[in-house]
């Protein structure tokens, strides 16, 4: 039996999910048990936003929107879960948090070669794409454990994306900054090209949000739109601003007199404890 619809206002409210609450948890819980605090406090805040972003993404009004009223909701969550809570996390984890995690010798060889800039594409780029087909962007909405495993296949990818410009760890080296360039003008033609097919659909590609209850009086097929500008020019211009502030630290390089390419160690943060 198919359950209601909700209601029009449902989505205001502030529903706390307890998977979502133990996955915080025991992030959290993690980077206290192997040292985290010890970090400088910028890196600290920058864990602690990670999980508030998190936290935010998939409870509460947002999550609700996304779930069952606006695909363009959803694309903002997407979008929040791939562009903003990886960076931060990455950034406020220090290396001898990330260390224990890559003791067994078949995970450190596997995130070798994972977290290089064309493994490391490939594996964002892929799935993100493929999943917004409609078949496939149907079934996770239809089928509640199957959003949550696309939910952490979009995270885990996406910070596996962004290991090669923000690595906590010299093991797992930066590339290079020429590299870190290229790599994310490329990352942003997948995105681009995949919010061009939705925005320009003439048709509404997803039937789950034509029988949702409208919100703000956006009809499903600009509620579409929107949610596929969102992707084209916000996803890729985010990628492309994040190119822009590497170009940067490497020209601050090269007028202090380092010609080197390569990510200086320091950039690392503190890598021993």
């Amino acid at each position: 039996m198919t359950a209601p619809p909700p209601s029009v206002d449902a989505w205001r409210h502030w529903d706390l999910h307890p998977s979502v609450l133990i996955g915080l948890a025991l992030l959290g819980g993690l980077y206290v048990f192997w040292g985290g605090l010890a970090a400088p406090r910028r890196r600290v805040a920058s864990f602690v936003a990670a999980l508030v972003v998190l936290g935010l993404a998939l409870n509460g009004p947002l999550h609700n929107l996304s779930d069952s009223y606006l695909f363009s909701a959803h694309m903002v969550q997407h979008l929040v879960l791939t562009l903003a809570f990886p960076p931060l996390l990455l950034y406020g984890t220090p290396a001898w948090v990330v260390r224990p995690l890559l003791r067994p010798g078949w995970l450190l060889a596997f995130a070798r070669w994972a977290t290089r800039p064309l493994a490391a594409g490939i594996l964002f780029s892929v799935p993100i794409t493929l999943w917004h087909f409609p078949r496939f962007y149907e079934a996770a909405l239809e089928h509640h454990p199957l959003h949550i495993v696309q939910h952490l296949v979009f995270i885990a990818t996406a910070v596996i994306m962004w290991w090669p410009i923000l690595s906590p760890v010299p093991e797992l080296p930066r590339a290079s900054y020429p590299t870190q360039l290229v790599y994310l003008f490329l990352l942003g033609l997948p995105m681009s090209l995949a919010g061009a097919m939705i925005t320009l659909a003439g048709t509404v590609l997803y039937p789950f949000y034509a029988t949702a209850p409208r919100v703000w009086g956006l009809t499903p097929l600009v509620d579409q739109q929107l949610g596929g500008l969102l992707m084209w020019v916000v996803g890729t211009m985010y990628l492309w601003v994040a190119g822009g502030v590497v170009w940067f630290r490497w020209s601050a390089r090269e007028e202090a007199g380092d010609v080197e390419r390569e990510v200086p160690l320091e950039a690392y943060g503190s890598a021993e404890k």
